[in-house]
């Protein structure tokens, strides 16, 4: 019976396709070589044309030979399956993020420092280069750098502290007529809706909160207590920022190194790729920062000096900072900007602020976000959106800060990984092509210390021999000496049947000389 009698249908039986072209077909369509073999899996149990109750024979003795595992999962549709392995891995990682952050969470004085120094080494990385052009040495160059940070920063703070002790000064008196005519708008408002507001329940209100303050000193000096560990604490992570940031700007791709030889040998190249184009991201990001930081401050800045809204500097610097916390940051600033405005100038004086600042940053998103941020990092703005939320949630005000940053490395490292970039990119082709020299060169030590021991133990065992030559069982006072198994039992009973044989020799010659005497 041949293959078409017992198939039935008349049809030839197919032609037999090598192993690998399925994973070829499956590639070239997409479509996953685990999916192609279930389908021929099925295809095989219910072939085209085949009698339907032949068919449901094979299917349940097919059945019955799995166990109830197996058959379990034989009733799961494929797309449950694909559901539920990604599934358990998504919550895996969640968990493993959520375990982190908490471990995080313990080790903030450490962590924060650290963040903050890879953020300025990022920043300050081209000025340390223009100082590694003079000649600088890399130490050198790096403390001279954080020493301008440093002079920038006090001078900073040094007229932004004048600014408002001169200011608060200047304005004790505009914020009291400001207030008095809140109270007045308040007053009117009240009678237009029914509520009664005057200026003795404000009075009132404020003799409460300050009767308050009196009756909870104990807490507040307990609070300001812990804002005074607070500031030691913060004092440290200063010092450690400024320590580690030495070494970021001067050791910086050292360090990276060392770090990426704990990785096994064939995932360095694109583990080093990857952290390489992360670190690019990064310092895009805090350089475009920066810029947009100071397009804002600029702008609220000179807005509030024009509408003659006092402390103006202090309010540009308080923008210029807030800016780093994308979106909140900036309109929680602007909204300071426009209160002050409010109680030193009136309603329509703080109308046209709030004017300013909307315009500023309508400019900042429309503009600046798209074009300069969205080219540098690359990340949609509902991402950054929960980036920030996220991090305010779970740590603060400096999950709010580094949020954004700490997206846009694990982004870019993601896609380059993803991507596979690392097999076009000439340093990690180079790397890789480094890793395998230094293999062959590790092997080619190894041979040559192998073939030195084993010259050395022929040295050895050559002036041994030369020292006692007896027991050198190539020459022949070896054998003479005994050795040498059956020969050297033969050689002894030659030696000891030599003298035999002479004496009687010599006792047979003795012999014959005595019977010729006789004859005579």
């Amino acid at each position: 019976m041949n293959a078409e009698e017992a198939r039935g249908d008349g049809r030839k039986p197919p032609a037999a396709v090598p192993v690998g072209a399925h994973a070829a077909v499956a590639s070239d369509a997409g479509v996953s070589v685990r999916r192609v073999r279930i389908r021929r899996h099925r295809r095989r149990f219910e072939p085209a044309g085949a009698d339907p109750v032949t068919s449901g024979k094979l299917e349940h003795e097919r059945l019955a030979g799995l166990s109830d595992a197996e058959r379990i999962q034989e009733d799961i549709p494929w797309g449950v399956r694909i559901a539920a392995a990604w599934s358990w891995r998504v919550l895996l990682i969640l968990a493993f993020t959520g375990v982190l952050l908490w471990l995080l969470s313990y080790v903030s004085l450490l962590i924060i420092p650290l963040l903050v120094a890879a953020l300025l080494a990022t920043l300050l990385r081209p000025v340390h280069n223009f100082f590694r052009t003079l000649r600088f040495p890399r130490i050198l160059a790096a403390i001279t750098t954080i020493l301008l940070l440093i002079g920038f920063v006090v001078g900073l703070l040094y007229l932004v502290g004048q600014e408002i002790i001169t200011g608060f000064a200047e304005m004790a008196d505009q914020v009291r007529v400001g207030v008095l005519e809140l109270v007045a708008m308040a007053e009117e408002i009240g009678r237009d809706l029914g509520i009664s507001i005057s200026a003795e329940e404000f009075n009132q209100w404020m003799a409460e909160a300050t009767q308050w303050v009196q009756d909870n000193a104990e807490s507040i000096l307990g609070g300001a207590m812990s804002i005074g560990s607070t500031a030691g604490n913060l004092m440290v992570g200063l010092i450690l920022a400024l320590f580690t940031l030495i070494f970021f700007l001067s050791d910086g791709h050292r360090i990276w190194d060392f770090s990426v030889n704990f990785v096994p040998r064939k995932f360095r190249p694109a583990i080093h790729g990857a952290g390489r184009r992360g670190w690019s991201a990064l310092g895009s990001y805090v350089r475009v920062q920066v810029f947009v930081a100071a397009v804002d401050a600029v702008g609220i800045g000179i807005g509030a000096a024009l509408l003659g809204v006092p402390l103006a500097l202090p309010v540009a610097v308080l923008v210029f900072l807030g800016s780093f916390i994308p979106i909140i940051g900036a309109v929680v600033t602007g909204a300071i900007a426009v209160l002050l405005a409010l109680v030193a100038n009136g309603l329509v004086n703080a109308l046209l602020m709030l004017g300013v600042v909307l315009l500023v940053q309508q400019i900042e998103s429309n503009v600046l976000q798209p074009i300069v941020m969205g080219k540098a990092v690359k990340l949609h703005p509902l991402a950054v959106v929960l980036a920030v939320t996220a991090g305010t949630t779970l740590l603060g005000i400096v999950g709010a800060l580094f949020a954004v940053p700490v997206l846009a490395f694990i982004n870019r490292s993601v896609r380059y990984i993803v991507k596979e970039e690392w097999r076009h990119d000439d340093e990690a082709i180079a790397m890789e092509r480094e890793q395998q020299e230094e293999e062959l060169r590790r092997v080619a030590a190894r041979r040559e210390i192998e073939a030195q021991e084993q010259e050395a133990l022929a040295g050895i065992k050559r002036r041994f021999l030369e020292t006692m030559p007896g027991l050198d069982p190539d020459k022949p006072a070896f054998a003479r000496r005994g050795g040498r198994g059956g020969k050297q039992g033969d050689g002894a009973g030659e030696e000891a049947e030599g003298p035999a044989a002479d004496s009687t020799a010599h006792d047979a010659g003795v012999s014959r000389g005595d019977r010729a005497s006789e004859k005579d």
